[in-house]
């Protein structure tokens, strides 16, 4: 469930686009620090997402640097880091992890498997930092995946689990934000699970995986009741967003949740539409 927390690039400023890619290799930096190589390859857009908001909110003194690395090794790039970071990475590797294992599960990919080994370390290093948290969102996936098994038709219910994975997730700390972070981070989720089921539904359809959708699948209104769905859960999300005092970033933040985080799904229903008009195009010259 990767890759839906993005930004729109084009509707960026090139200002806000060379801010947001320096978090993203601070976390980079961060997560190669902390972890080394293995812990490197799990880094993701999506939690540069989460580290900007949580750099807005709360103003951590943020160091900058440059620096050469493997994928731009004849050139050094700016970075941002600051206190936010560590936690961010830490994140970032849990849900890699669980991910990892959720793919061996679903699908028998050994490769996945063999990855979730090779971070079993670092999350001994997680679940000693934040025991409460990775309880709790193990649980959670537990939970997901009996649903899963017993084949559970309540959408609401499906996305409501991982919504409760990226509550945890963003709710760094107990303060007076904690409740705002843990409602905008519950309808992200629900938000990324429900987009990630539209997504995939042909795929799990032809090998016969689970997804909550496919009870709908090949209504009239199918894209568009899920378009509605999708745009009730960011609405929530992005009028919890708002009410955070945040001044710095919000630009940037405000292209992810208000654009970016439709990205795939306008591209997986124009392909839709373009695989119906090429079918009716054939049927169309086979009855003639």
């Amino acid at each position: 469930m990767f890759g839906y927390i993005i930004i729109n690039k084009d509707e960026m400023k090139i200002k806000d686009y060379n801010t947001y890619h320096a978090f993203y290799c601070g976390l980079c930096h961060t997560l190669r620090k902390q972890y080394g190589i293995r812990g490197q390859m799990t880094l993701s857009f999506d939690m540069t997402f989460l580290l900007v908001l949580l750099s807005g909110l709360y103003e951590p003194k943020t160091r900058q640097g440059v620096e050469k690395c493997l994928v731009h090794p004849l050139e050094k790039h700016p970075y941002y880091i600051n206190k936010c970071s560590e936690y961010v990475a830490d994140m970032n590797l849990l849900l890699t992890y669980y991910k990892c294992l959720d793919d061996w599960h679903d699908e028998h990919r050994y490769s996945r498997y063999a990855y979730a080994g090779c971070l079993k370390k670092a999350m001994q290093t997680i679940h000693r930092k934040y025991p409460d948290k990775c309880v709790s969102i193990a649980e959670t996936l537990k939970a997901i995946e009996h649903c899963e098994k017993d084949r559970e038709t309540d959408i609401d219910k499906m996305a409501g689990h991982f919504g409760k994975v990226m509550e945890e997730i963003f709710a760094c700390r107990h303060d007076e934000w904690e409740e705002t972070l843990r409602v905008m981070g519950f309808y992200l989720g629900k938000f990324i699970y429900l987009a990630d089921a539209y997504e995939d539904i042909e795929k799990d359809l032809k090998e016969q995986n689970y997804n909550p959708l496919l009870s709908r699948f090949g209504e009239t209104d199918f894209e568009t009741e899920c378009r509605r769905l999708l745009t009730m859960m960011i609405s929530e999300c992005s009028r919890r967003f708002e009410l955070l005092p945040i001044i710095e970033y919000t630009d940037i933040l405000r292209n992810v949740l208000y654009s970016g985080v439709w990205y795939r799904f306008d591209l997986a229903t124009e392909k839709r539409k373009k695989e119906r008009e090429q079918s009716q195009e054939k049927n169309n010259v086979r009855s003639v």
